[in-house]
């Protein structure tokens, strides 16, 4: 007669087998549970996102609303320049060290290259040519021809922006506030004592 092993179940499952299969199966439900998770994400994240291909963009430009087509990863300065032919802020460095393509977003002060298009739908841009015209220029523009403050011109545009904003927060800004207000935008040809000296008199003009 056989000797029955006392670990053997009588349905002919041992005890560790019957482990094994709760161990395996709960492992189961697990990533099946993570494929569903997995699966809502990127269901949701389909649902949110756009592109990568181009898509309707709508942007308030100077006052007026502008509609153009664009990859999500253009940036602001990229869709002002090369899809609606705004040029006034310029590309140089292209890596938010210069001020070059300085514009304002909602009144405040950025550069044009580090914000992508599409964010700024819904807000309002103020570029170079919303400052005023060769008609009719505003304080910080007629400052800037009187001082004589620029040589090549590139950084010209980005520094009236940077200038106007800051006198409009700043008036009556000495010397010295107004060089470090401006220290964000950088001029290659060094023409920083009349930009200095317009953004000085601007600001006592209260930058209107």
């Amino acid at each position: 007669m056989a000797t029955q092993n006392p670990t053997d179940h009588p349905s002919g499952i041992s005890r560790r087998g019957f482990l094994k299969g709760v161990g395996a199966g709960a492992v189961a439900t697990g990533l099946m549970q993570e494929v569903r998770e997995s699966a809502g994400i990127a269901e949701a994240q389909t649902k949110t996102t756009s592109g990568p291909g181009e898509v309707s963009i709508t942007l308030n430009v100077n006052g007026k609303d502008r509609t153009l087509k664009a990859e999500p990863r253009v940036t602001l300065l990229d869709a002002l320049r090369n899809r609606l032919d705004v040029t006034g802020a310029k590309k140089v460095c292209d890596r938010a060290t210069c001020g070059a393509c300085t514009v304002m977003v909602d009144d405040q002060v950025v550069y044009a290259c580090t914000l992508l298009a599409i964010e700024a739908q819904g807000h309002k841009i103020v570029t170079p040519e919303g400052l005023g015209t060769p008609e009719n220029m505003n304080t910080t523009q007629a400052a800037f021809v009187k001082h004589d403050a620029l040589q090549c011109g590139f950084c010209t545009p980005g520094f009236m922006v940077a200038t106007h904003a800051f006198v409009r927060d700043h008036p009556n800004a000495t010397i010295e506030d107004v060089r470090a207000g401006l220290g964000g935008n950088l001029c290659r040809c060094g023409t920083y004592a009349g930009i200095t000296a317009a953004a000085f008199e601007a600001a006592k003009k209260g930058g209107s």
